[in-house]
């Protein structure tokens, strides 16, 4: 089965990605958008659709909001719930229609998601997926950019 979604612990991820949002602490909106930013740019590389899931409840008025596009959607948990709770709801329910990962370091929700058959990674091994992903899409980049270069040159 395809990989239908990519379900992010973001405040897990977060803890464990220091080189995002540097001297910003973990749960501040700086760190949140850096984090939603270059997962956008990873969806861009790899086509993988990413939901990004916040502990929401206790955070000041106004914040934080709900965004969504087809291929990243960030949603926060509501008062009584977290947003391991919405990770788990969210994989069982996608489970009918192919393979989903999930991304966290919390062993509990890793054991419960593998149980009903969804993969889980650690946020270091989905960090260097991303940074791979990332890395990638430059060099391939480069690359395109440097034949269109040579392919301009020559017409002249």
């Amino acid at each position: 089965m395809a990989l239908v979604r990519i379900l992010v612990d973001g405040y897990s991820l977060l803890h464990n990605w220091p080189e995002l949002a540097p001297g910003a602490p973990r749960h501040s909106e700086r760190a949140r958008d850096d984090l939603i930013f270059v997962l956008t740019k990873y969806v861009d590389a790899t086509g993988d659709p990413i939901t990004i899931f916040f502990d929401g409840a206790g955070a000041p008025a106004g914040a934080p909001k709900n965004e969504s596009r087809q291929d990243v959607e960030v949603l926060f948990s509501r008062a009584g719930r977290t947003a391991d709770q919405m990770i788990e709801r969210a994989a069982h329910r996608f489970q009918e229609h192919g393979e989903v990962l999930v991304v966290t370091n919390d062993l509990a929700e890793r054991e419960t998601v593998s149980g009903f058959g969804g993969m889980t990674v650690s946020c270091g091994n989905f960090i260097r997926m991303v940074e791979d992903a990332l890395t990638g899409l430059q060099d391939e980049l480069r690359r395109h950019n440097r034949a269109e270069r040579n392919r301009f040159k020559r017409l002249r």
